[in-house]
């Protein structure tokens, strides 16, 4: 061998060891395969999605932090936008309220309004994204004619708007005509769900807003305007003494965070119910402890709904060494598996 074949070797061996030596990032953890088989639980499943890579391994995450968060010493707030209820997550989330998983609720004014129309006798429909024999834009001329509304592929008949508009008026507001905060509104539709419920003998479970007033789980609708409730109120209070307090509610929010010896927010899609569970911790002595978000967002846009929980740290709206992960899918199929997942694992 040469001389410069010996140096050559040399070099060689230099480079690896100093390969070795700029792997700081690199952890000897390889990828094991998932394993899918006849007769698992979710929990298994998810189980397995440890397993693997990319939003399988961030839905795992979220499962073993939402398992923690449901701890006996953390309050959970809970984040529900979107169009949960009509699409069918509506027992899900009423579930964790009765199972004192829920603290304080935070939601849409719409979400309000399809749990309320399930507690009074209405339904929602299968119907179609897609259409092979006309355009999407006739299909939904034909809706708009027979009075069917449409969210996405789910139906809903207008005269249930009715049905809805009727039990706030006879049922809600004729016992808040006052001004009052938007949670004492939704806790006045919650018992007015729960008593309906019950006196028509109503198959559909009474809902979210019925759960939450029986287990004394405030439910704050910071834009509830943006909604048919939100309509209806406005209406009901052009001939009444009746009104809304928007700001009252932010007392009651922030006394509850305030009061938390650790904290998690579990936030399924974005808009104002996300903003309004992060930002009360921006007036708190203390940030979240926990935090999964559900959302189909990007966060390269810089807006609200795809925005990493990780960002909401430089905030000051999670501790630094909180626990936290996005998954990014669409929230109808990632929440009853986190949900499941999680339950099986503290029970």
């Amino acid at each position: 061998m040469n001389e410069r074949d010996e140096n050559s070797d040399r070099g060689d061996g230099h480079d690896k060891d100093e390969h070795r030596v700029h792997r700081e990032e690199f952890h000897h953890d390889p990828i094991a395969h998932a394993e899918v088989r006849a007769g698992m639980t979710v929990g298994e499943l998810a189980d397995e999605y440890s397993s693997a890579g990319v939003g399988a391994a961030n839905l795992h995450e979220a499962v073993d932090i939402y398992a923690e968060m449901l701890g006996d010493d953390v309050t959970n707030f809970f984040g529900l936008a979107g169009a949960m209820v009509p699409t069918g997550m509506r027992r899900i989330v009423a579930d964790l309220i009765r199972d004192d998983h829920i603290d304080a609720l935070v939601t849409t004014g719409a979400n309000l309004t399809h749990d309320a129309i399930e507690a009074i006798g209405g339904k929602h429909h299968h119907g179609r994204d897609k259409q092979h024999d006309k355009s999407m834009r006739e299909h939904d001329e034909q809706l708009r004619d027979e009075e069917v509304d449409r969210i996405y592929n789910v139906y809903l008949p207008q005269e249930h708007f009715a049905l809805f508009e009727s039990h706030l008026r006879s049922e809600v507001f004729p016992n808040i005509e006052e001004t009052v905060s938007i949670q004492r509104m939704t806790e006045e539709l919650g018992r007015a769900n729960s008593e309906v419920n019950e006196r028509e003998g109503i198959e559909e479970d009474a809902g979210i807003a019925a759960a939450a007033h029986e287990n004394d789980v405030p439910i704050y609708c910071p834009a509830v305007q943006d909604s048919v409730l939100g309509l209806q109120a406005w209406m009901y209070s052009q001939t009444s003494e009746f009104t809304l307090d928007a700001l009252r509610d932010m007392t009651h929010l922030t006394d509850i965070a305030f009061e938390a010896e650790k904290s998690g927010a579990m936030v399924v899609g974005g808009g104002v119910p996300k903003n309004y569970v992060l930002q009360t911790m921006l007036v708190s002595p203390s940030a979240y402890d926990y935090g999964v978000q559900l959302t189909m967002d990007p966060p390269e846009t810089g807006g609200l709904s795809g925005a990493t929980l990780d960002e909401a740290r430089s905030w000051g709206k999670l501790e630094k060494a909180a626990r936290n992960v996005s998954v990014y899918a669409d929230a109808t199929i990632t929440l009853p598996l986190v949900i499941a997942a999680a339950r099986e694992r503290i029970e």
